[in-house]
């Protein structure tokens, strides 16, 4: 998580501080990093948020815990029945079983004046990097999703305004080939296929991943997406 802090801290910060009145909601929180950078931008506001998994939920309430003004919810973050002042979401929306109407949903609860800020990797993040190396040994075993949801984001926005939609890239550092994999398949994206294809499976990535991969310490610059949006304000 340390790792996706300047993306965090991006997404957060591309919220203006005067906002409607009522809650930030943060869809996809898991374990709630963009907790502490909402509480120092934006202090004094509701903040919820939402997660379908107990686990996540657990551990985000623990984040939370003694701040009033903070709630975490157990549910379906694709669809929100709530409104709020400000949604605002970070590697979330790629994980939903329909990204494009997850962020209509998203939108549609935003009050008038309400702002939207969403960070999520696309299909292609980087050239040669370890996510581009990993996902070329992934294809080679499993077909690749359907990705056609990214080309329909603008379209799932368009009550709102488009205040940004941009690539945002930010270094990355990890000791070597072995502890990327080891993260991404034990606490990251690739833990429920891990999980599901068992050991030999992940053993079997584990070996093609690394005869693949540079020795050593490995730097690199994944693209991320940013999409900010403003709902119209009251007439």
């Amino acid at each position: 998580m340390p790792r996706f802090a300047p993306w965090v801290d991006t997404a957060v910060r591309a919220l203006p501080e005067a906002l409607p009145d009522g809650p930030v909601l943060v869809p996809c929180c898991g374990t709630f990093p963009e907790l502490d950078v909402l509480t120092e931008h934006l202090p004094g506001r509701e903040i919820v948020g939402i997660d379908l998994s107990a686990g996540m939920a657990a551990r985000a309430r623990r984040r939370a815990a003694g701040n009033p003004l903070v709630r975490v919810l157990e549910g379906d973050a694709s669809k929100l029945d709530l409104t709020a002042a400000a949604v605002v979401s970070v590697f979330g929306l790629q994980q939903l079983p329909e990204p494009d109407a997850a962020l209509r949903s998203w939108a549609g609860a935003l009050r008038p004046g309400g702002w939207l800020s969403v960070v999520y990797w696309p299909h292609s993040t980087e050239p040669g990097g370890p996510f581009t190396v990993l996902s070329d040994v992934l294809r080679e075993h499993i077909p690749a999703g359907d990705r056609s949801w990214e080309s329909r984001l603008t379209s799932s926005l368009e009550r709102t305004a488009i205040e940004r939609d941009e690539q945002v890239s930010f270094p990355m550092v990890h000791p070597d080939a072995d502890t990327f994999f080891t993260a991404h398949t034990r606490s990251g994206p690739m833990r429920p296929l891990a999980t599901a294809r068992g050991e030999r499976f992940v053993a079997t990535l584990r070996e093609e991943f690394l005869r693949r991969s540079p020795a050593g310490e490995w730097r690199h610059r994944p693209l991320a997406r940013h999409i900010v949006a403003r709902a119209p304000s009251p007439a």
